[in-house]
């Protein structure tokens, strides 16, 4: 695994709002509020949305593999 994973901007922006989103959604259950309780979920979809949006625009990790078709692959490091 490489040292950086997870450390970007778009995987720290995704994890932010995902987790508001189930915070939101957390608190909603024991006040009985199922509208809130659906809301805290719509936020956690859109922080899936945005998190893949700021990767594509380059804010996050390009690689997602690492095998041979990696050109810094070194199968001796695993």
């Amino acid at each position: 695994m490489s040292t950086h994973h997870g450390n970007t901007p778009a995987a720290w922006t995704a994890v932010t709002i995902m987790f508001l989103g189930f915070l939101i959604s957390g608190v909603a259950l024991p006040l009985a509020l199922p509208w809130l309780f659906f809301v805290g979920l719509g936020i956690v979809v859109l922080g899936v949305v945005v998190g893949k949006v700021m990767q594509m625009m380059g804010m996050g990790n390009t690689v997602t593999y690492k095998d041979g078709r990696d050109p810094e692959y070194d199968a001796n490091t695993g």
